[in-house]
């Protein structure tokens, strides 16, 4: 059986061209979603993908309307192959049942595996020219306004709001508002401290 997926964002909302193709196409049943491509929940998608069965293949309109990016594609192709689902894209005139679409989707992996090196190797090698430069990797740290932390911290010790309510209003995670009555802690152990040696 052939099971077709057309997808539109939100702002092209027009799905008969695709519909026509995979109707065209031979597609039994067709699945639909309206979002953008970047989203990783479709259901439509899911639908679709849980709707294949060995022998069956997944039909497309373009090779765009399927994946997010070609490491994605290509990871629900192989997902796929390893099924034993078949793959179709009309436009492209792929189609991952014969010898020369599987060999196209070979040589589509290995251009994304050597995508992927180049990037691990440059990240590699700023980070070694960082360190050489007395630098650490990584981005740095978001320093909060004194007057945030206060707030946080008066908050908190008035006991009057929950936790999730401090947080949400002051926008900071559970762990965040902990940090800082932490820090508060240590600040008034350390100013103790200073106290009572001065006083002994």
């Amino acid at each position: 059986m052939q099971i077709g997926y057309a997808r539109v964002s939100k702002e092209e909302q027009h799905l008969a061209l695709q519909l026509d193709a995979l109707n065209q196409a031979g597609c039994e049943r067709i699945f639909e979603d309206t979002i953008t491509g970047t989203k990783d929940e479709r259901f439509g998608l899911t639908q679709c993908l849980d709707a294949l069965r060995p022998g069956d293949t997944l039909v497309v309109w373009r090779l765009d309307r399927l994946g997010r990016s070609l490491r994605h594609l290509i990871d629900l192709i192989t997902t796929l192959d390893e099924r034993g689902i078949g793959f179709k894209s009309t436009t492209e005139q792929i189609d991952t049942t014969t010898s020369s679409g599987k060999l196209i989707f070979h040589i589509f992996g290995a251009l994304a595996e050597f995508e992927r090196n180049l990037i691990r190797e440059r990240t590699i090698a700023g980070l070694a020219a960082a360190r050489a430069r007395g630098k650490l990797g990584g981005r740095p740290r978001k320093l909060p306004s004194d007057g945030k932390v206060h707030l946080a911290k008066t908050l908190y010790h008035q006991k009057q709001r929950p936790i999730a309510d401090i947080c949400k209003t002051l926008g900071i995670s559970r762990a965040t508002l902990y940090r800082y009555v932490k820090d508060n802690r240590k600040d008034t152990g350390a100013a103790d401290g200073v106290r009572n040696a001065q006083s002994a």
